[in-house]
């Protein structure tokens, strides 16, 4: 059976479900796996003709083991998950006309206009699976900068076992995205903002970790969490990687590199993921904005955490990105007492050096760079004019910018795929001043579901950051207890 192991080595090897239905480790750390399997060639030759859902079953299989989710279920729970994508491949591959070699991985085709969409619908059904058959239900506990949050409250909506508290930073996310998630018409989804957060989602992150950190409280409100954190999410998210690989790729075993717009982490792990099980990847790209702290690791071998610095790429403003444990984990040869004790000193101090063989394993096959707010606009623009009217979304955009600037470091035929990870439709002022545009937006740069919500009612919660234990607690004591009455009136 596959056991799930934490980071920091502190609690007994789990099955699947339960490293999904904690989220966390109870000793604070990350589930991993024991050992990620190895893909043969011949093995990838027959996927590379696989259609999304057949390929995400392939791969997921090697994860999952049929005592914990039967083969028809697995299947039927990717099939509903991914029935609600618009487009008929679910991740289509453009090309872009103004640079040859780069193509562009939509990764928003899903019902929030979201790369989260791609992992998030499955792992909340499966949550939901799961807790039917054990009768129960859970409160999951969400916090976003701006996609994450709109993409697990729909995952959520009517689901009878799930309380979904999706907390976001107020001011820091467009008012699109907010509208996500506060225009549903879903009793069981709570919504709120909080102000006050110097560092935007990394201070919801805290907050987070320190309830689950709590037995008593953590078993009283039955968390759980959905975010990047949960090993779900990065396993669907190799998916994407594999599928985008076989559309460009002349023939297996070519070496493709790709661009991903990194916050935390999370989408890059699932590359580190699909490399490791045998995916050619030559490089991996982590684009950062300005907020760096991804870039200054894997250039420096110094992870520092620093004051956020708002961008136009909000939805990976991020200071403290917490998927690199996990990284970080496997890089220094799954050492989980150096993963504690990193953690309490970069905790303690704000800052960590990494070890010379550690740095030198985590540039292994990456490179990186960080993005001007400038340079994003001015991607934005050019792709926009020259390119037949294609309208980067801003992260997609600093993949873009991050490719044009490490170029020189690959072949001038070597494919270059570049994660669009947010339609654009949900950072129109973003758009209007990169494209110089007054008025009504282009048509890529629209789409019906967010103009539609524009004109509808919102239900959130307000709160202040500093007190945002203490109210979150209240607030989700209160519906526990309704949830209590209800089922002692049954």
């Amino acid at each position: 059976m596959t056991q799930y192991v934490s980071t920091r080595g502190g609690v007994p090897p789990v099955d699947f479900e339960t490293a999904i239905l904690q989220g966390f480790a109870a000793d604070g750390g990350l589930f991993v796996p024991q050992t990620i399997p190895r893909i043969a060639e011949d093995e990838l030759l027959k996927w590379s003709e696989l259609s999304f859902v057949d390929l995400a079953f392939e791969i997921l299989s090697l994860f999952i083991d049929r005592s914990i989710l039967p083969a028809e279920e697995l299947r039927r729970l990717l099939t509903e998950s991914f029935a609600r994508f618009e487009h008929p491949e679910v991740v289509p591959t453009v090309r872009l006309e103004t640079r040859p070699n780069i193509y562009v991985l939509e990764l928003f085709h899903g019902p929030t206009l979201s790369f989260k969409d791609v992992a998030m619908g499955f792992l909340v059904s499966m949550v939901d699976f799961f807790l039917n058959r054990r009768n129960d239900w859970a409160s999951l506990v969400v916090a976003t900068t701006g996609d994450t949050g709109p993409a697990a409250a729909h995952a959520s909506t009517g689901k009878k076992s799930i309380e979904c508290w999706v907390l976001y930073p107020a001011d820091m996310i467009s008012e699109e995205q907010a509208r996500q998630m506060t225009t549903l018409e879903a009793p069981n989804v709570h919504p709120v903002a909080v102000s006050g957060c110097p560092d935007g989602g990394d201070d919801l992150d805290l907050v987070i970790a320190r309830m689950f950190a709590d037995d008593r409280l953590r078993a009283q409100l039955k968390l759980s969490s959905v975010n990047s954190i949960n090993w779900c999410r990065v396993m669907v998210q190799s998916v994407h990687y594999f599928y985008s690989y076989f559309r460009v790729a002349d023939q297996v075993g070519e070496k493709v590199v790709f661009s991903v717009p990194s916050g935390a982490f999370g989408n890059l792990f699932g590359g580190y993921l699909a490399r490791t099980m045998g995916l050619s990847v030559e490089s991996y790209i982590c684009a950062n904005n300005e907020n760096a702290a991804l870039h200054r690791a894997f250039s420096t071998g110094r992870f520092t955490k620093r004051d956020l610095i708002p961008t136009v790429s909000s939805a990976i403003d991020i200071v403290v990105p917490y998927n690199f444990w996990r990284f970080l984990y496997f890089a220094c040869g799954r050492d989980s007492g150096k993963i504690r004790q990193w953690m309490a000193d970069f905790q303690r101090q704000g800052e960590l050096l990494l070890d010379a063989q550690t740095a030198r394993a985590i540039r292994h096959g990456y490179l990186s760079a960080a993005i001007t707010d400038d340079q994003t606009l001015a991607i934005m623009a050019d792709v926009y004019r020259n390119g037949e009217g294609y309208v980067l979304d801003p992260h997609a955009a600093v993949a873009v910018a991050a490719a044009d600037e490490l170029s020189d470091s690959f072949r001038q035929d070597t494919k270059i795929v570049c994660l669009a990870t947010a339609h654009a439709a949900k950072f129109p002022d973003v758009v209007r001043r990169a494209l110089a545009v007054e008025g009504e937006l282009p048509e890529p740069a629209r789409h019906a579901s967010i103009e539609a919500a524009q004109g509808l009612c919102q239900h959130v919660r307000l709160c202040e950051c500093s007190n945002l234990t203490e109210a979150l607690t209240h607030a989700m004591q209160t519906v526990t207890n309704r949830r209590l009455r209800t089922s002692e009136i049954k």
